[in-house]
């Protein structure tokens, strides 16, 4: 890089500017911004990438940029984004950019149709395109296929993941069967009901991970599906953080259900209820009334019957009476908790739509059973033991029902059996709020093995076949992640069995846990104790009670005390 080239330097605001070298120090160079009158940014070395000659010319695979570097990528997706082109190859893997708004045509039947048969690279990149070669290659090679679907909260995962099914289902579905394929697609609506809420960064943000398979017979059509799902966001179900609420079908069933099914079920407005007034009830990007309608018309379509669609509603209604239930301190000689006056009415309509005894689920909330010498007896629990009992009470409710509803999903689209199936996995991206917790720590450590994963089959095995075939490519070096995967999951010392310890101590407490962390991992590159910048959740917050991992993606602090 000579004096005059043009170059890419750092900036807090667009990320990389173009400008001029004017001066080429021992360990930096000073650029002049263009368009700024002579401001000036001095910059590391490896800050600073060589540009292209032309940079209004874009291109479809980043492959073919002379310098292909950070800079160059992402101003070859902006210019890319700005015509509406949101998809950009790196090779065979595709880049998505949502657009936040439709681009006309890009996903019409005639759109399907032109990408049937086309390797890679004959057409504009498409997410239709990565379809197309997981079928051609699942037949050619008689070999099951998977489409990885990873980013960031927002960046449109699950909208992929639909046109990649769409693609499958139209193109190579088999028309009978009850229309199997059109159930496939339909499953998703549902699942974002129940599954998908509405976050800082996203309004229909997917809270839990799931593996879509498609399967097809030795004439290699549509003939089922099966879809694997795992970590739920459980805490959302009682408590959301500022400007966010909880899953989407509390809402539709507040606001569109029909007034005769909301009697049954004691529903009023969305405000009534604990579990829903601590976040956002209205959002002007989403109706939930009209949405309700969509959720019942993809239950239908799917092939829940009306006794089904009945019972699954009614637990949705007990898990929002069920928190609208308080607890005070007792008056008896025991102690304990009692249930407040007002709590009243949303206990036994919780009881009658799980079919219980209220008074045997007061006295699960309020009780607990102990062990000793052999007999079992009841220790009356404090108000706030009783509150935990009751919110883990609706998290495990609602984890259930989605279980079930995911279960039935499956029974929807059935197959005796399948020749090979091509798997798509919509994946939660990497995470980092304010206040992350264990389920963010569950999502960041599932990132980390896709991200060795990637490392493995794009970067490590590709040098090596490069290698044996002596082809002379230069060795692309990477950060391998596997230190911050063993310092999670190796045995005795990794991160979860410390919390499995924990657990079974007598009276396990977060400072004990944390600070057994920070000892057993001192001088770990990966681990550090949160900085005070990371300590602004609230005031009290001291060193013991969180920690600090450097992921692949960056440094995220987790807490490990609950939210107040």
């Amino acid at each position: 890089m000579d004096g005059g080239k043009k170059v890419w330097v750092p900036d807090n605001e667009h990320g990389f500017r173009l400008g001029e070298i004017v001066d080429l120090g021992s360990d930096t160079i000073t650029v002049e911004v263009d368009g700024s009158k002579g401001k000036v940014v001095t910059a590391s070395y490896d800050r600073v990438f060589p540009s292209e000659k032309d940079n209004s010319r874009d291109f479809e695979d980043n492959c073919s940029l002379m310098f292909l570097n950070e800079a160059t990528l992402l101003h070859n997706l902006k210019i890319r984004y700005q015509k509406d082109k949101i998809y950009t190859y790196v090779a065979n893997i595709l880049l998505a950019v949502n657009p936040y708004h439709e681009v006309k045509d890009l996903y019409s039947k005639e759109r399907i149709r032109q990408y049937h048969g086309k390797s890679l690279g004959v057409l504009p990149p498409h997410v239709f395109a990565i379809a197309d070669k997981a079928y051609r290659d699942m037949r050619a090679y008689k070999q099951s296929q998977s489409v990885i679907v990873s980013g960031e909260s927002g960046a449109g995962k699950t909208e992929s993941t639909k046109y990649i099914l769409r693609y499958l289902t139209e193109s190579w579905g088999s028309g009978d069967q009850g229309r199997i394929e059109q159930r496939i697609l339909e499953a998703n609506p549902l699942l974002e009901s129940f599954g998908n809420a509405r976050t800082v960064r996203n309004i229909n943000s997917s809270r839990f991970g799931k593996y879509v398979e498609v399967h097809f017979n030795e004439k290699v059509t549509v003939v089922g599906g099966f879809i694997s799902h795992y970590l739920l966001e459980k805490s959302r179900i009682c408590k959301q953080s500022h400007g966010e609420r909880n899953y989407h079908v509390f809402y539709r069933l507040c606001s569109g259900a029909p007034q005769q099914l909301k009697s049954k079920l004691g529903i009023t407005k969305a405000e009534d209820f604990l579990y829903l007034n601590r976040g956002t009830i209205k959002d002007k990007n989403l109706d939930d009334a009209s949405d309700y309608r969509r959720m019942e018309e993809s239950m239908n379509k799917v092939g829940f019957s009306e006794e089904e669609k009945a019972n699954i509603f009614k637990v949705v209604a007990a898990v929002l009476h069920i928190g609208n239930i308080a607890f005070e301190e007792s008056q008896d000689k025991d102690g304990g908790s009692a249930m407040s006056s007002k709590s009243t009415n949303s206990l036994n309509t919780a009881a009658q739509l799980l079919d219980v005894s209220p008074e045997e689920l007061k006295m699960s909330l309020t009780t607990r059973m102990m062990s000793a010498g052999g007999s079992d007896m009841r220790v009356p629990l404090k108000p706030e033991q009783a509150s935990a009992a009751r919110d883990a009470l609706g998290k495990a409710l609602y984890t259930k029902l989605f279980d079930h509803i995911v279960a039935q999903v499956n029974q929807c689209f059935p197959f005796e059996s399948s020749s090979t199936y091509i798997g798509v996995l919509d994946i939660a991206g990497f995470e980092y709020y304010e206040f992350n917790s264990f389920e963010q720590f569950c999502i960041n450590y599932c990132n980390e093995k896709l991200q060795q994963l990637f490392n493995d089959r794009i970067l490590k095995q590709e040098q090596e076949l490069y290698d044996r075939e002596g082809l002379g490519v230069k060795t692309v070096t990477y950060m391998d992640n596997q230190d911050c995967i063993d310092l999670i999951e190796a045995k005795k010392t990794g991160i979860i069995d410390i919390l499995d310890e924990e657990s079974k101590l007598p009276k396990p407490t977060a400072e004990h846990f944390t600070r057994e962390l920070h000892q057993k991992h001192k001088n770990h590159f990966r681990l550090a104790i949160p900085r005070k910048s990371h300590l602004m959740y609230h005031k009290k917050m001291r060193d013991d009670e969180g920690f600090l991992i450097r992921h692949f993606a960056g440094a995220v602090c987790y807490n490990t005390v609950s939210k107040p």
